[in-house]
């Protein structure tokens, strides 16, 4: 694992990811790679998945045993705010702006696809997250579909806190009112949980499932037996998620 480290014209701060490179990075200079931007959840930042997650033992691993593609993985810091942005601020439901989005499209992907082999169409490039990092990935990918293949969410869905039913009509701007579109263009949407999460979890993850189902959209589930809100839950969706991308 290596330390990133750039300046974001949008946040006006230095901020930092944690890149994580397979065997043979520094070997075969000719070899381009597949990424996967993987991201914390709440309370965490862009050290969560590189110590407590064991990612790159996670991923050394799948890849000797052949289970995995060599793939890079880029963890950030999913907390980034402009500086005329209120921290009290809040989007139109009723969250707290970030800036996030903004600063992984415009800065992180084209400094990553600068510094380091990656191949940078869509059909390569993945995104997951835990929890908080769930609910803003798939935002995003819902967004930039031009730009990812591959989705996973890992103990959360956009729709949590999940007090309302899913409208598929605003839900995300309609990003799933088309289901033949999102068939098409994503090669993986996946879903995992622990068996003992809170119900709050159980419930905003059941309604999204619920809403693929009537939609017609293909998605893979996981669940991890005995397992929490934590980060064994989320290891052991990293082990089963990384096994499907870039096939």
């Amino acid at each position: 694992i290596t330390e990133n480290i750039y300046f974001s014209e949008i946040t006006q701060d230095w901020r930092r990811n944690f890149v994580y490179l397979p065997p043979g990075y520094f070997e075969n200079f000719q070899e381009r790679y597949p990424v996967l931007y993987l991201q914390h959840g709440s309370f965490e930042d862009e050290t969560g998945w590189a110590s407590q997650g064991h990612a790159n033992l996670i991923l050394d691993n799948l890849i000797a045993a052949g289970e995995a593609k060599k793939m890079i993985v880029v963890m950030d810091n999913g907390y980034a705010n402009k500086p005329e942005v209120m921290q009290n601020a809040q989007d139109g439901d009723g969250r707290p702006k970030s800036a996030f989005e903004e600063v992984l499209i415009e800065e992180v992907i084209p400094n990553i696809d600068k510094k380091f082999r990656t191949k940078s169409s869509r059909s390569y490039r993945a995104i997951a997250g835990l929890s908080m990092g769930a609910n803003q990935t798939m935002r995003i990918i819902m967004n930039n579909l031009n730009l990812f293949s591959y989705y996973g969410g890992f103990s959360g869905t956009s729709n949590y806190p999940g007090n309302e039913k899913i409208d598929t009509r605003t839900f995300l701007n309609g990003a799933f009112e088309d289901a033949d579109d999102v068939n098409e263009k994503l090669n993986v949407l996946w879903l995992g949980l622990g068996t003992k999460e809170p119900e709050v979890f159980f419930k905003t993850v059941g309604d999204f499932r619920e809403m693929l189902e009537n939609k017609g959209i293909d998605y893979s589930f996981y669940e991890s037996p005995k397992t929490a809100h934590e980060w064994l839950t989320w290891r052991r969706c990293l082990y089963q998620y990384a096994q499907l991308l870039f096939k």
